[in-house]
């Protein structure tokens, strides 16, 4: 079975030459860069943080209840 998830990430000046990134689906998703190619980056980076569960970070493994979903961003 093949899913995909469309996001939206959303660019703005944030003066003084840096650009603002944001996914608006996904609240927290926020970064900066000088350029938008930056940008992209550094927001793709910190959807990645905001996505990664509390219990990766801590080193615990999922229950049973769970099972892995793989996001691959083009």
């Amino acid at each position: 079975m093949s899913e995909s998830l469309r996001l939206t990430v959303r660019f703005e000046d944030a003066g003084e030459g840096w650009i603002l990134a944001t996914i608006p689906e996904v609240p927290g998703a926020i970064s900066q860069g000088r350029t938008r190619a930056e940008a992209r980056v550094n927001v793709i980076d910190a959807l990645r943080v905001v996505l990664t569960p509390d219990d990766q970070l801590s080193g615990q493994r999922m229950g049973a209840d769970a099972e892995p979903l793989d996001l691959t961003i083009a």
